[in-house]
């Protein structure tokens, strides 16, 4: 059956945009994705209907559970045990909150994040942010190739600088994928989602960890705010969790579905968008939090509190778990979850890239730039301190990723607390309220990590 692209979205008024160019044609985000996925009319079932919009907030939940992540919670559950699950389950909170609303702005404006930025504030604001979000995107892409190399050497014996070369060429999959269709990429995505789960629910068991000291994990604790070394962890968890890039990825992707571009249309898309995205990030939510419980369960109750490193994860997982599989399944989980970042960071590398500049660079330039630039500093570093400099150097990607997340999270709650952007689609008070708030704790956790940092540390 062939299928109609839904018409691209009305231009919002100019006096709501400021920037926005009267004369310039306009640009669906993602032109070569949008509005391709079939929606169902109004009458068909609400799970078909639903169906039709499960898939974006899984693509934009493997940036929650990529390889930063796993540096930062197997580090936080072998030093401190429990205690920093609250710090998931706040950062987990914080991230679907945030996802909702990047959804929304989508949906209801027709524009990205990136667009949005770049029809709102003047030029010079558009140029630190767009180098932001591509220090941020780095970053990221830092922690895909570290993670990618390390579980290569885990599982064949492949030096790691060797599968830090071999990791660029992702770029060939993410282009296979694209031109089969937006469906079998999103397909792919939850595959290895699957995988990933399925590994950790089986060292979850095996660790068996007691109930009532992860409930009690859940629990805030004061301690983390005053001890600084957990402090640092934490943040890099809230980095490592709530992705910067992932507040525009989620902006465009929604718009890869041929919803009607009415008012009713957008709010039906929003409600199951929302959906999407918040069941997706449970499953995220279970595997970061599975990554600190077997930390915490193997690790920190054995007396292997040093643990920081990947490679010595895998060495110990399965002799202490007492599960000869455990550490085959740590790398094989390892290496889907890098896989899996390396096709959404390219996607959101290209919306940042389109949406602030305009400028289209084919998908295999784009993701040879950005990985060639974040093998360098895995180069250096091996070749300074060698296999195990590379750990230190995945834990301080995730805090510049933290650092990236105001000039992510405050255009963006602005955005949808704005009526005469969104119109009738513009955030409850209550929400407004909700959402400023989650972008102050950022800042303040941001700002004490920065003053620890440059006037503590030594």
């Amino acid at each position: 059956m062939t299928m109609t692209p839904a018409p691209p979205p009305a231009s919002p008024p100019t006096a709501a945009w400021r920037f926005a160019r009267p004369g310039e044609p306009e640009a669906n985000s993602l032109p070569e994705a949008f509005a391709s996925v079939r929606v169902p009319d109004a009458g068909a079932s609400w799970l078909r209907r639903f169906m039709a919009f499960v898939g974006p907030g899984y693509m934009v939940s493997v940036g929650y559970m990529d390889p930063g992540n796993w540096a930062t919670d197997l580090q936080g559950g072998a030093q401190f045990g429990y205690t920093l699950l609250a710090v998931i389950g706040l950062s987990n909170f914080m991230a679907i909150i945030l996802q909702s609303l990047s959804a929304r702005l989508g949906i209801a404006t027709g524009r990205d994040l990136a667009q949005a930025c770049r029809d709102h504030f003047p030029p010079v604001v558009n140029i630190i942010l767009w180098l932001a979000c591509e220090l941020a995107i780095i970053a990221c892409d830092l922690a895909e190739v570290i993670g990618t190399a390390v579980a290569l050497q885990l599982l064949f014996g492949m030096p790691l600088l060797a599968g830090a070369l071999i990791s660029v060429l992702d770029a060939f999959l993410v282009l296979f994928l694209m031109n089969r269709g937006f469906r079998y990429l999103e397909a792919f995505i939850i595959g290895l989602l699957s995988i990933i789960a399925l590994c950790f629910a089986v060292q979850v068991v095996a660790a068996q960890p007691p109930i009532m000291a992860l409930l009690k994990g859940f629990v805030p604790s004061p301690q983390i705010v005053t001890n600084s070394q957990m402090l640092y962890v934490a943040i890099g968890i809230i980095g490592a969790t709530v992705m910067p890039h992932n507040l525009y990825l989620h902006s465009s992707i929604v718009q890869t579905r041929a919803f009607p571009r009415t008012v009713p249309g957008r709010r039906d898309a929003i409600r199951w968008a929302t959906w999407d995205s918040t069941l997706a990030l449970m499953l995220a939510l279970f595997i970061n939090a599975a990554i600190l419980i077997v930390a915490a369960a193997a690790f920190h109750t054995t007396g292997h509190r040093d643990v920081a490193e990947l490679e010595d994860a895998y060495r110990l997982l399965s002799p202490i778990l007492g599960l000869g599989i455990a550490s085959t399944l740590f790398a094989v989980a390892l290496l889907a979850a890098g896989t899996n970042s390396t096709i959404t960071g390219t996607l959101a590398g290209q919306i940042i890239m389109e949406g602030f500049l305009r400028l289209r660079i084919p998908h295999w330039a784009r993701r040879l730039l950005t990985r060639g630039l974040a093998i360098v500093p895995v180069v250096i570093v091996t070749a300074l301190y060698g296999d195990r400099g590379v750990g230190q150097l995945l834990l301080a990607s995730q805090v510049i990723l933290s650092l990236q997340l105001p000039f992510a999270v405050i255009p963006l709650v602005m955005f949808v607390s704005d009526r005469g952007k969104m119109g009738e689609f513009v955030i409850a008070r209550p929400l407004a309220l909700l959402s400023w708030l989650v972008a102050a704790i950022i800042l303040v956790l941001n700002f004490k990590l920065l003053y620890d940092t440059v006037f503590v540390a030594q």
